[in-house]
């Protein structure tokens, strides 16, 4: 006998109701469960000081036992916010953006926010991308370390509150630590050392952060009448450090400020690897006091940067421009700050040292 499958009539097939058993819970089942009215559920979830603690914590439980879970997207809808907040960083690779992230991260969830995490490699072409994409669905965005230009970020807070971090822009707000303490040391440390000749390997041609390394270097120097030169790399990783190595031992210098860490490590095994000593040939410093800076030999001594403050600043600052009310629009600055961020510092380990004899 030849077996024939059934038309499909429409009948109900196996499984489809326990498919629809395993439907996304809503506001009424949670209702339900804990004896309120949906209304109740509904304030309780998004304005939990409305009802009483007694009541929300019943329908806490209740949206727990039922595994329910808030569609941002719905809410958004009558208040128009997501309870998310964009940040976009530079190179998600590079350790002085972790502490950045963990901090922000850690404020979001206090003030009951989501964090959207996008990366620009450091291209301002993707950053604005991956900006104009998430404005469409985040209450406001963070640009840490942008590469965009100033025209470019002063049109994306025209749209929704935006906070940059380690730049600045006019008419949008802003977290920088203050370079100078920390610089200040570092080159007073290497004038003591006798050091009489110093130079700066740069970072991205677009980052406003390495001019800004730079002035604050070089305006140490003039005052120590120490001598400062500039190597061009671009690239901020360990191996744009590398790059730079030729340039550096061409030079006159005793010793070398890198835009950031991972450039002094890769400029340092560069320079050991052709037999040059640190610090006895070459003293070498880094900025940020990244995770794994005093991994090398001999440890990185560096600038160390408030990066987990920042990331907590940048947060708590643009949610209370979001908080406050202001919608569209770059906030003028006269608004709510994020607290003070502790200085930088210098941190010194042994890639520093007395000045070579020639």
């Amino acid at each position: 006998m030849t077996e024939t499958t059934p038309a499909n009539d429409g009948t109900e097939q196996p499984g489809s109701r326990a498919r629809a058993a395993k439907a996304a819970p809503t506001i009424y089942d949670i209702a339900e469960r804990a004896g309120v009215n949906p209304s109740t559920v509904s304030r309780a979830l998004s304005k939990p000081g409305r009802v009483s603690a007694k009541t929300a914590q019943k329908i806490m439980d209740a949206a727990e036992e039922l595994n329910y879970q808030v569609n941002i997207f719905a809410r958004a809808l009558p208040t128009g916010r997501t309870q998310t907040v964009g940040l976009i960083v530079s190179d998600i690779t590079n350790p002085a953006f972790f502490d950045i992230i963990r901090g922000a991260e850690t404020a979001a969830a206090a003030r009951d926010y989501t964090l959207m995490l996008a990366e620009s490699t450091e291209s301002a072409e993707h950053e604005m991308t991956a900006a104009r994409r998430m404005l469409a669905t985040v209450d406001a965005l963070i640009l840490a370390s942008p590469r965009l230009s100033d025209e470019e970020i002063q049109v994306l807070a025209a749209k929704k509150p935006v906070i940059l971090v380690n730049r600045k822009v006019d008419g949008v707000c802003s977290v920088v630590a203050d370079l100078e303490p920390g610089v200040a040391d570092a080159v007073r440390h290497l004038a003591a050392m006798g050091h009489t000749s110093i130079s700066y390997v740069a970072g991205p041609e677009r980052s406003w952060m390495s001019k800004r390394r730079w002035e604050t270097i070089k305006a140490r120097c003039d005052w120590h009448g120490i001598a400062l030169s500039q190597v061009a790399a671009g690239v901020p990783t360990v191996e744009g450090g590398r790059r730079a190595a030729a340039a550096v031992r061409a030079g006159q210098a005793t010793a070398v400020f890198c835009y950031n860490d991972l450039m002094a490590i890769g400029l340092m095994r560069e320079l050991q690897a052709a037999g040059v000593d640190v610090p006895a040939g070459l003293s070498i410093l880094g900025f940020d006091n990244i995770f794994g800076s005093d991994f090398t030999t001999p440890p990185l001594s560096t600038i160390k940067s408030p990066l987990h403050e920042l990331g907590v600043a940048a947060l708590m600052q643009v949610l209370d421009t979001v908080g406050a009310g202001a919608g569209a629009g770059a906030d003028s600055g006269t608004g709510p700050g994020p607290g003070p961020v502790p200085d930088t510092e210098l941190v010194l380990r042994g890639s520093t040292g007395a000045a070579r004899v020639a």
